[in-house]
């Protein structure tokens, strides 16, 4: 048997553990909630959770955990649970109560969910499409954790679009799901500033820090039902999209103003990068080749570090490659990765180069 089966037989929730589990939940006095996620930051909001249901006081105890399948990591050599698999099983949550269907509306994993009986479910960065026959289970509702203040920035890429985009404030929202795209009613949003060098991953796990926070402190309203109450319903014709980030738009264009290559650089921090394509000239002959580099960290620079003879050269001051743009702007790379290397400062780049030229294409 492959390990991607076995794997995928050791995280499925089998009948006679959901039998059991429900018959217990029955004579419990705590609510059962049911967690939803999947990525590293989804792991932030589980542990708030798991902490939170130990308490003496609390209400509640997560019954299940609903997560994406066992995945290939390093290149394929490896079958890997999610990173909110691996942290409740670390935890140790049992591993017959980790869902990790390919759909949502599984008949299967639906039918062992309704044997949970889950009062609430609440999902973070889940990452799978929740159908309504999900959604008409759990008789509180389920409740997302979405990384904007809603009704902006709808959609798979909210933090990213936001940081393209430039906004000095972004927010977590807590809103119960319906069937059109975070579109449901708002329980509660938490603002935040926005510091002009933080990159998407890092802001991504502030949000859905601070989501944690917001969620503990407003789940006593919503198993009393006061939430779904007085909850606000979304302005629709103040939404805004933010839509998936495909690999296509990872180029780098010079002809653009710095200030948008430097957002563009920190909006698409992680996956799926931001890269550009420099000419290499030697000085005597002339010769050239075309590098492509991964732009690791910027900042927006003064326009008076635009030097060389041509308006292509890229220049190097005071440990930054400074990089020509648009409207006679300029942006300083700090950082750069060369395909199938580390990342190196500019500093080290610049050394490697020997006297050659650079030059923006």
């Amino acid at each position: 048997m492959n390990s991607s089966l076995m794997l995928r037989r050791f995280f499925c929730f089998n009948a006679v553990s959901s039998s059991s589990v429900a018959a217990s939940s029955s004579t419990s006095k705590k609510k059962s909630l049911v967690f939803l996620g999947s990525p590293q930051v989804s792991a932030t909001v589980l542990d708030a959770l798991f902490n939170a249901s130990a308490a003496p006081s609390s209400s509640f105890e997560v019954s299940a955990i609903v997560t994406q399948p066992p995945s290939r990591k390093d290149r394929g050599r490896k079958v890997m649970p999610s990173p909110v698999a691996q942290y409740a099983l670390d935890r140790g949550f049992p591993s017959d109560l980790i869902f990790t269907p390919e759909r949502a509306g599984e008949e299967t994993f639906l039918s062992s969910l309704r044997a949970l009986q889950p009062e609430l479910c609440i999902t973070a960065a889940y990452g799978n499409i929740l159908p309504t026959k999900f959604l008409n289970i759990p008789p509180l509702g389920t409740v997302n954790i979405h990384p904007s203040p809603l009704p902006l920035y709808r959609g798979a890429a909210p933090v990213q679009r936001a940081l393209q985009d430039g906004v000095k404030e972004t927010g977590v929202s807590l809103a119960f799901t319906i069937r059109a795209l975070d579109a449901g009613p708002v329980i509660a949003r938490e603002r935040l500033e926005v510091d002009d060098q933080i990159k998407a991953p890092d802001l991504l796990a502030l949000l859905f820090s601070e989501g944690s926070k917001l969620l503990i402190h407003k789940l006593p309203s919503i198993f009393d039902g006061s939430a779904k109450v007085n909850a606000e319903p979304q302005d629709n014709s103040k939404a805004t999209l933010a839509p998936k980030i495909t690999p296509e738009e990872s180029w780098l264009s010079f002809d653009e103003e710095a200030l948008v290559l430097h957002n563009k650089v920190r909006a698409f921090a992680g996956w799926p990068g931001t890269r550009a394509k420099v000419l290499v000239v030697e000085n005597e002959s002339s010769n050239h080749n075309i590098l492509e580099l991964k732009i690791i960290t910027t900042r927006v620079g003064p326009d008076d570090n635009i030097e060389g003879n041509d308006v292509n050269d890229i220049a190097f001051v005071k440990g930054a490659l400074v990089f020509p743009c648009g409207g006679c702007t300029a942006l300083e790379v700090l950082e750069i990765q060369l395909p199938g290397k580390k990342v190196i400062t500019a500093a080290a780049f610049w050394n490697g180069l020997r006297g050659q030229k650079l030059k923006t294409l």
